[in-house]
């Protein structure tokens, strides 16, 4: 029987991926799943990390634990971002490494990719500039995630590699009103601003800026189908280049066009406007997935079937998202 522990699993990413693994061990596949909440586990602690590991012994981790936020989290709290991640990548892959897991998945971000290079942003692309001043200490961690995979796959032969997700969202998503993503935040603001009667609902920035969004569902599908392929066709698709491998959907859409798709889901009928006086970020993001499809995968969900799902999701549970 495999041993997997998923770090994270609480987490939108994590969950899902959870809901995958079940769904398989129902079907009769020998898995044993191994999971810790954050108070069970810190995942910043080296000897709690260290202690867990040699006691478990996990055949195969998935580390999807991070701390995650948008644009005015990442402003607002940068020492947070670059520390927790940092701590958390080294001390989980070290671990896994010193406990003698051999394979490991982990999860980064499209962030990584310097600001103002070539669209759809290729895997090549990583380390050849200036990253995007607004997200650089996340960026800088999980950057330092992917050289850790790589360098205890060169020095030691493990089996470790990495995934880098575009913007995702669904259930389990945050919907903070101040740390949240674009798109749990318009959400929820579409939705208040019905509930409440507004005539406007105003957006962070011009509205201009391209975003590619890609539903959990379709992350957790696309990981474990990375982590599933042998290891030398993930090889002949990373390396001698960068040993990660891109996730998206290969498709974006503006920031305002998305707050229109938003709208008419949620049922607003007053005025979009746009606050020009709050930071656009990156003008334009978008992955390149050619790698991944030429593998034998891509993205199955909508972007306006995932948001209507995702609402759906919201509705239900938002008792949880009064502050």
């Amino acid at each position: 029987m495999k041993r997997l522990y998923i770090a994270g699993h609480r987490g939108m990413v994590g969950g899902a991926i959870l809901r995958n693994f079940e769904a398989r061990i129902a079907d009769g596949e020998e898995i044993e799943l191994v999971t810790r909440t954050s108070s069970e586990l810190d995942l910043t602690d080296q000897q709690g990390v260290r202690d867990f590991m040699q006691t478990e012994k996990p055949d195969v981790v998935i580390l999807a634990a991070a701390k995650v936020g948008g644009i005015h989290a990442n402003n607002t709290y940068p020492a947070d971002f670059i520390y927790e991640n940092m701590m958390i990548e080294c001390n989980v892959i070290h671990q896994a490494f010193d406990a003698g897991v051999r394979r490991l998945l982990q999860l980064g971000s499209s962030c990584i990719y310097p600001k103002g290079i070539p669209q759809p942003m290729r895997e090549d692309a990583l380390l050849t500039g200036t990253l995007e001043p607004t997200n650089e200490p996340y960026a800088i961690a999980k950057i330092a995630g992917i050289k850790l995979c790589e360098s205890y796959n060169r020095q030691h032969g493990t089996d470790y590699r990495s995934v880098m997700p575009t913007n995702l969202y669904g259930p389990g998503d945050n919907f903070h009103p101040e740390n949240s993503h674009v798109l749990p935040a318009l959400i929820r603001r579409f939705h208040e601003a019905v509930q409440q009667g507004c005539e406007e609902v105003a957006i962070w920035g011009t509205g201009k800026p391209m975003r590619e969004f890609l539903h959990v569902n379709d992350m957790a599908a696309a990981s474990l189908f990375v982590l599933d392929i042998d290891k030398k066709t993930y090889d002949a698709n990373t390396r001698p280049m960068l040993s990660h491998i891109n996730v998206g959907s290969g498709t974006d859409i503006s920031i305002g066009d998305l707050a229109q798709l938003v709208a008419k889901i949620s049922g607003f009928q007053g005025r979009i406007s746009f606050d020009t006086s709050k930071p656009d970020g990156t003008m334009r993001k978008l992955m390149d997935v050619s790698r991944l499809a030429s593998m034998g995968w891509t993205a199955r969900i909508g972007l306006e079937e995932g948001i209507a799902e995702t609402y759906r999701w919201f509705l239900n549970n938002r008792d949880r998202f009064r502050t």
